[in-house]
């Protein structure tokens, strides 16, 4: 089998890194194609990457077409490809907001799986969202969940709407949780504690937090019970947050995400 990455930027590179580790490659190397010289140059150097600057060269060759260009670049680019593609081929698309049904009209073909990516993914432990078109066969989804889950865990989601919606949760939800870190570190800051211990003193806190929420079957709000005592000192803190409506806003800004993937797959 034969993959074709298109756009070697941070997160397409992140991608093809990943599926490099496929067993289902059988060792062959990712066709990385990117119209930058000076990235493909960078690119060059990885050993098991075949670098292209010609869609000519590439593109035909391949059975799995990864797509990770920014979305305003789509149009001209499956202007170039539609005449290269055929429908045995599969795309998947990591392109925010770029539909399915917008896709398989702009190339003419109709195996398309769309991919929500976060930016875990860079050291293994992301979360890829994904839905496929009709004509994407169980064999071929098996494939394409081993590809993506290469790169931490793969989630398939019931429509297009779910594609959106975890926008909201998983690829924007990294930037919510370096807000919430960068806050309580700029308080412990202020507390006295240099910049490495709040450094320190927030990152292990995030990661035992998650532990436990991993390793257990609770939900969120029974931890925050066992950890908060009636007039203690963590009670303090959750009744200010209550009491400021931090709950609210934080879903607020959680839809906020969602509401402009809908609106950015108005467009496509």
């Amino acid at each position: 089998m034969r993959v074709l990455l298109i756009g070697a930027g941070n997160m397409g590179l992140t991608y093809a890194e990943g599926m490099s580790k496929s067993k289902l490659l059988k060792k062959r190397n990712i066709m990385v194609l990117d119209k930058s010289a000076e990235t493909l140059e960078k690119v060059e150097k990885i050993t098991h990457f075949d670098t292209f600057d010609r869609l000519e060269d590439c593109v035909p060759m391949a059975e799995v077409i990864m797509i990770a260009v920014k979305p305003y670049h789509a149009e001209e680019l499956f202007n170039r490809i539609k005449p290269l593609v055929n429908n045995e081929q599969m795309v998947i698309s990591i392109m925010a907001g770029v539909t399915i049904n917008y896709i398989q009209e702009a190339l003419g073909i109709e195996k398309i799986i769309r991919a929500m990516p976060n930016l875990p993914a860079q050291v293994g432990l992301g979360l890829t969202s994904y839905v496929a078109s009709e004509k994407v066969s169980r064999l071929e989804m098996f494939l394409v969940e081993d590809l993506l889950g290469t790169t931490g865990k793969a989630l398939r989601v019931q429509n297009e709407k779910f594609i959106d919606a975890s926008t909201g949760i998983s690829g924007s939800g990294p930037a919510y949780v370096f807000y919430f870190m960068q806050s309580m570190m700029e308080a412990a800051l202020q507390m006295g504690f240099s910049e490495n211990v709040s450094k320190v003193l927030v990152s292990q806190t995030f990661t035992g937090a998650v532990e436990l929420f991993n390793q257990s079957n609770l939900m969120p709000d029974t931890w925050m019970a066992k950890v908060a005592s009636k007039g203690g000192t963590t009670q303090a803190a959750l009744d200010s947050m209550d009491d400021n409506n931090v709950g609210e806003l934080i879903k607020e800004a959680a839809f906020a995400a969602f509401n402009r993937a809908v609106e950015l797959g108005e467009e496509y």
